[in-house]
């Protein structure tokens, strides 16, 4: 039994160093302008999501989503998040889709994940990807906006979806198939 975990042990070493060693001898593919493979992407999403699991709070949004607040969250979103994650128009944004992995359009496809764990990765960021950590930019109560705007942008109140129209002339985002359109 012994021998059996030794050379278990032996066997992990020798692939982790046969990794390192690909990735420092240039082995690895680094180029931004091709998309992740399937399992890399599942690997990726599974380490970010766990790694948030792992460390974030799970803290309730204290700001009260309010018409107010949220269309704060609509005016904030679209200064500092929506020429990386799509306009609310759901186009998705060239610049977005430039990085590797692509920034997610979070109108078109808004995110499922509770508003603690949005308010952690909008806080801090999330290293390899370019989505910047934003705690020396915007306030928490600012990211608790946004986050609220995000975690409700299919279901907004008439009042919001109507600033939506009136400031963008576009239609407010919906949970219609429309505003799932994929192109």
């Amino acid at each position: 039994m012994r021998n059996f975990v030794f050379g278990v042990v032996v066997t992990i070493l020798v692939l982790l160093i046969a990794g390192l060693g690909l990735a420092l001898l240039g082995f690895l593919p680094t180029r931004a302008n091709r998309s992740p493979g399937k399992m890399e992407n599942h690997i990726a999403m599974s380490a970010l999501d766990n790694s948030v699991d792992r460390h974030a709070p799970r803290l309730n949004n204290p700001v009260p989503p309010t018409d107010e607040n949220l269309i704060e969250g609509v005016k904030i979103y679209t200064t500092n998040c929506a020429g990386c994650h799509g306009n609310l128009d759901r186009q998705p944004s060239p610049f977005g889709e430039s990085f590797y992995p692509s920034a997610p359009n979070l109108i078109r496809d808004p995110p499922d994940d509770p508003e603690w764990h949005l308010f952690y990765v909008i806080r801090n960021g999330v290293r390899y990807t370019g989505m910047a950590a934003w705690d020396k930019t915007l306030s928490d109560p600012d990211i608790w906006k946004v986050t609220a705007f995000l975690s409700r942008i299919n279901k907004l109140p008439p009042a919001v979806q109507d600033f939506v129209k009136a400031s963008n002339a576009v239609p407010a985002p919906t949970s219609t198939p429309e505003a799932h359109d994929h192109k």
